[in-house]
């Protein structure tokens, strides 16, 4: 795809996402101050508890981003913490809905789109990583395979000619040492 048509996929994402995370904040923060509230938190509290579960996706959700767009893997700590505050802001969202399937579904919904969506916008921008940044783990896979095979054709070389095989300058084509 040209440049042009790949901003514009990812400014429409951006926009979809930030629409969802305010309609997902207004409701999930409702639900979660409501649900702190009615066990015992008191309005300071209550208010501030619906920020560190949020707070605490945004963070992970970053990290492995920046994990990914570097090369490097993602840490247990990020995955298990984003798992963790996407599975509390579900949950609180479910607790304070009305008891029926539907009131569930639709209490949930909001959070559940918000966690889809923006998950779409990360796949995105860690499809995008910067020039010259490898995968995670592709450098490594590409230079044991290379080693592996080297080790090969050595060996072979030495069972079948009797001399070491070695590569030859210049070219980068491989030689027996004849």
């Amino acid at each position: 795809m040209d440049a042009p048509t790949d901003r514009l996929i990812r400014a429409t994402t951006t926009a979809s996402v930030a629409l969802l995370a305010l309609i997902a904040a207004v409701v999930s923060y409702r639900h979660m101050h409501h649900l702190a509230q009615a066990h015992g938190e008191s309005r300071w509290t209550a208010a501030l508890i619906p920020l560190s579960v949020d707070g605490m996706i945004v963070a992970s959700s970053m990290s492995v981003l920046s994990a990914n767009r570097s090369g490097r893997r993602e840490g247990r700590l990020a995955w298990t913490l984003l798992i963790i505050g996407t599975l509390a802001s579900l949950a609180a969202n479910v607790a304070v809905a009305e008891p029926t399937t539907t009131g569930r579904i639709i209490a949930a919904w909001p959070s559940f789109a918000l966690v889809g969506a923006y998950e779409m916008l990360m796949s995105q921008l860690r499809s995008r990583a910067p020039a010259g940044t490898a995968r995670p783990g592709t450098a490594r896979l590409k230079s044991r395979g290379f080693l592996l095979r080297r080790r090969r054709k050595q060996a072979m070389a030495k069972r079948f000619v009797g001399v070491p095989f070695r590569s030859s300058p210049g070219n980068g084509r491989r030689s027996t040492g004849l």
